[in-house]
């Protein structure tokens, strides 16, 4: 799963400009190591989370000013957050216009989602164990979207991944590497992590191109002078 999203978000930061850029959790995915943006931060919600020196903030209360960023990474934040909705709408108000949000969760309607919550009936009737950690809330994605589209953020892409069963060893993930072939086909909404890109959006805002382009100097039409000859001409042809 970390492989398959560190790809992720390798593959949609490369491309994105601007000058400041944040990481917010997973210190585990160096999700901006491909961008290219002046200012790039790391930022977990508590300390001790990593030996390298990084910003400690709560999600819900963000250290920048308004419209100041220009790019923000989500790994697994919302759903490990107290108030995720809170935590989306602290992003928009760091976002600059048109500025970019990038999310991953895992998706409970995917077999991993199935088997968590399996595991959690068990461990309610006293035996077992979870599949994964108990710590946070899946997001599906219908209810992502609109809690995006609420805050007004465009969705511009929506993409699925991890469609095979978690196994315990390589052996047998690799006997299922075609469902991850045929997922992105044939079940699209059933991959374990879900991935969306998101563009704040301003209404009754237009952004002007920059004048790089210098104005053509617009050449002043001829204009007409008669020369003396012709204006003798013409007083000797008027009548008395």
């Amino acid at each position: 799963m970390l492989a398959w999203e560190q790809a992720e978000f390798d593959r949609t930061v490369a491309d994105l400009f601007g000058y400041h850029a944040l990481q917010l959790g997973l210190p585990e995915l160096a999700g901006l190591q491909t961008n290219r943006m002046s200012h790039r931060w790391l930022a977990v919600p508590e300390a001790g989370q990593v030996a390298l020196p990084t910003l400690v903030t709560d999600p819900c209360a963000l250290p920048f000013p308004e419209n100041s960023l220009d790019l923000v990474l989500l790994p697994h934040t919302l759903e490990l957050s107290p108030d995720p909705h809170a935590a989306l709408r602290e992003v928009h108000r760091v976002l600059v216009p048109e500025g970019r949000v990038v999310i991953s969760c895992l998706n409970p309607g995917s077999l991993w989602g199935f088997k968590q919550r399996r595991a959690q009936l068990y461990r309610h009737l006293g035996f077992g164990q979870l599949f994964l950690p108990q710590a946070g809330d899946f997001i599906a994605y219908w209810r992502l979207r609109d809690w995006l589209r609420l805050l007004g953020f465009e969705v511009e892409t929506a993409r699925f991944g991890c469609y095979r069963p978690a196994l315990r060893t390589d052996k047998w993930l690799d006997r299922f590497a075609w469902m991850d072939r045929a997922g992105d086909r044939w079940w699209p909404i059933l991959g374990a992590v879900t991935f969306v890109v998101g563009v704040k959006k301003v209404h009754g805002m237009r952004l002007l191109s920059p004048p790089w382009k210098a104005r053509k100097n617009m050449a002043a039409a001829p204009v007409p002078v008669a020369s003396p000859a012709q204006n003798a001409r013409k007083t000797n042809h008027e009548p008395d």
